[in-house]
């Protein structure tokens, strides 16, 4: 939806102790590689492995497009088979990253018990999971929705894998790479509710687009030194003081809400929705200015969590307003 490092300020001992924690972590995950596992702890090594909570809130959008889009003609079972057809597409693009970073996660403290990374599940299998995911979600949308649809599913994880994944490690300019299959949901539940991309599709576009910024910019401000440990070149890192960044996170937070403010400014929307967008606006601009001031870990988890709870509200906004018109 989202996500931008100099090793040379990285001591040695610094290093050998990442080192001997990958070494650890390797072993620990080839002697559980070995041992059978309950199916309990396995299902659930397979739901991490898809991210699957972080997937419900691409659902939630993915949801939200086709519901603002369809009008009279919602069809739930239509829906249903939307919200499965991207959730898999989703599982996918989260499984096959994890098979493609395995190696930088064990590098960082708060990736390196995920199943690929500490051997609990093989890149092998979990590849094999990954695809049969992205095929299956493909099939169910195109066959089950529209051709549309499933292109636009497609091409946020071809984006994701293709794009994003390498440029994390190139340039800081990765996060508004990413954030472009990160926008890409709430087109596929628009399309599928009108057949192509209309007007509707890009306004919600530019909402993701935009709400992604400030919500990584804060998770890459908090993990800045786990992203220096894996190589990463996330802003965060590669501006070490923070000001650029905190510049940058006020600066796409009032395209945030420009962004917000169009569906009314266009007419898709009412005075209900206007009102409240530009109060659900107002907060994350407080949030982000405090962020830009501070710096501190602190005012960048508000800021996190504040866009956490935006998103949501917003699209509930959004739903309420239409059925109100």
């Amino acid at each position: 939806m989202k996500g931008f490092f100099d090793m040379s300020d990285l001591s040695v001992v610094s290093r050998a102790t990442l080192a001997a924690e990958s070494a650890i972590s390797a072993s620990r995950g080839a002697a559980d590689s070995i041992r059978p596992r309950p199916l309990r702890s396995l299902a659930g090594d397979y739901l991490e492995l898809s991210k699957f909570r972080l997937s419900l809130l691409v659902l939630v959008v993915t949801g939200a497009g086709y519901c603002f889009a369809a009008g009279s003609s919602f069809d739930s079972a239509r829906l249903a088979v939307v919200i499965v057809g991207t959730g898999l597409v989703a599982f996918a693009a989260n499984a096959a990253n994890q098979v493609i970073e395995r190696r930088f996660d064990q590098l960082m403290r708060r990736t390196m018990d995920r199943p690929v990374a500490a051997g609990r599940i093989s890149p092998p299998k979990a590849a094999v999971f990954a695809a049969a995911a992205a095929i299956g979600g493909f099939a169910a949308l195109y066959a089950g929705v529209n051709a549309w649809a499933a292109w636009l599913a497609l091409s946020t994880l071809g984006l994701y894998l293709l794009v994003y994944t390498p440029l994390k490690r190139v340039t800081p300019l990765n996060t508004l790479a990413g954030a472009v299959p990160g926008a890409i949901p709430p087109m596929i539940g628009v399309a599928a509710a009108g057949g192509g991309l209309t007007a509707d599709a890009w306004l919600l576009f530019a909402i993701l687009f935009f709400w992604q910024l400030p919500h990584f910019f804060a998770i890459a401000w908090l993990y800045r030194e786990d992203y220096a440990r894996g190589g990463y070149k996330m802003l965060s890192v590669v501006d070490a003081t923070g000001a650029g960044l905190s510049r940058q996170t006020v600066l796409f937070t009032v395209a945030l809400i420009l962004a917000s403010l169009a569906p009314a400014f266009v007419q898709r929307s009412g005075m209900f929705y206007m009102l409240g967008a530009a109060v659900l606006g107002y907060g994350m601009l407080i949030c982000a200015g405090r962020f830009a001031l501070d710096r501190g870990r602190p005012a960048a988890r508000t800021l996190l969590l504040a866009s956490i709870a935006y998103l949501p509200l917003l699209m509930a906004l959004l739903l309420a307003d239409r059925m109100l018109g």
